[in-house]
């Protein structure tokens, strides 16, 4: 018996860096954000090897073979695989597990579509799928944030881990005590179409330690920079007034209204863009896309832009110069999905 799971990647639309405490737990925080058709994937197959544990990154060309015990030394090497078994076998099991571990993600660590959060949640996925474990969508989503962001120490936001447990488009609320709201958007399949259609995500080709710019604007909000912190409130409001536009039909505002953010969130933190980024943007800009920002914390990866029109294509020649490459995506309606093969 194979258990699999597959968890969608995503794209933040607009409130980005307001899930991150302490401006969470300060002023309350909101994001929009919907999930598209790049996924984590993870495999599970039980007992492959009594007495051993075999973790296996197929992208990243990591595998460890590892003595089956209650908890896995975290060393630097496949930590996120580690984590999450550490974790099931401290709240739910309570004994060592014999199985190999098999994951893959569909675009590479440091791209800014939320990788390593929607990793973690394919992989509960597939420890739940296997030992029936009673976790809906926000228990998922906050356990997988636990692991990351207490087991493992590693600095980031709440929104990918809700991200990829429920999937489609959803405006997310961000409170003091990690309490988290989402709410479901119901948005008319024409206007998701023509978002879909008039939509380009554009990879760079370079990635960034996100964790790094994170802890950056953590500080400036601790350190109560004025410039900073009123950004942060500015990229709040956007993510109200995306919601409107979405829902209410208004596509073509959503360019006007990345612009606006993506002004913004440069001034959360420098190490956001560079001359390289700045210089895509505004070639983007003068081909015809009217907005679009970086996707994630910033400082490398994916970038997206809005180009009604028609003017994808020639923005599409534009940005060619670049070096970089363009992914086709589709928005993806599900969140976690499971599923047992029998060998």
């Amino acid at each position: 018996m194979l258990i699999r799971a597959k968890a969608p990647l995503r794209l933040g639309f607009a409130g980005g860096g307001t899930d991150v405490s302490p401006y969470s737990d300060q002023f309350g925080g909101a994001i929009l954000n919907a999930s598209i058709n790049l996924y984590a994937y993870a495999t599970i197959k039980p007992n492959a090897e009594e007495g051993k544990i075999i973790l296996y990154s197929v992208d990243r060309n990591e595998k460890q073979i590892l003595n089956a015990e209650e908890y896995l030394k975290i060393d630097g090497t496949l930590d996120l695989l580690k984590g999450v078994y550490n974790r099931i076998i401290k709240d739910f099991i309570k004994k060592p597990l014999s199985f190999e571990l098999t994951t893959f993600v569909d675009a590479p660590a440091g791209s800014g579509l939320g990788t390593s959060s929607t990793l973690v949640v394919a992989i509960l996925g597939a420890f739940s799928e296997w030992l029936g474990l009673p976790l809906g969508e926000y228990d998922v989503a906050h356990l997988a944030y636990e692991i990351e962001r207490i087991d493992l120490d590693m600095a980031g936001g709440k929104q990918d881990q809700y991200a990829a447990a429920f999937g489609g488009f959803n405006f997310m609320e961000f409170y003091a005590n990690d309490k988290v709201i989402v709410n479901p958007l119901r948005i008319k399949e024409d206007y998701i179409n023509e978002l879909n259609f008039n939509m380009l995500l554009y990879y760079t080709g370079t990635s960034r330690l996100s964790a790094k710019i994170i802890e950056v604007q953590a500080n400036n909000v601790k350190q109560k920079k004025e410039k900073s912190i009123d950004a942060m409130h500015k990229l709040k409001e956007q993510s109200v007034m995306m919601k409107e536009a979405v829902l209410r039909g208004n596509i073509e505002s959503i360019g006007q209204i990345l612009d606006f953010g993506w002004k913004y969130k440069k001034q959360s933190a420098e190490e956001i863009t560079n001359p390289l980024i700045d210089e895509i943007y505004e070639s983007a800009i003068k081909n015809g896309a009217t907005g679009g920002k970086i996707s994630g914390a910033g400082g490398g990866g994916f970038m997206f832009f809005y180009c009604p029109k028609n003017t994808r294509y020639h923005v599409i020649d534009a940005l060619q110069n670049f070096g970089g490459e363009f992914r086709r995506f589709n928005f993806e309606k599900k969140g976690v999905q499971t599923w047992k093969v029998k060998k």
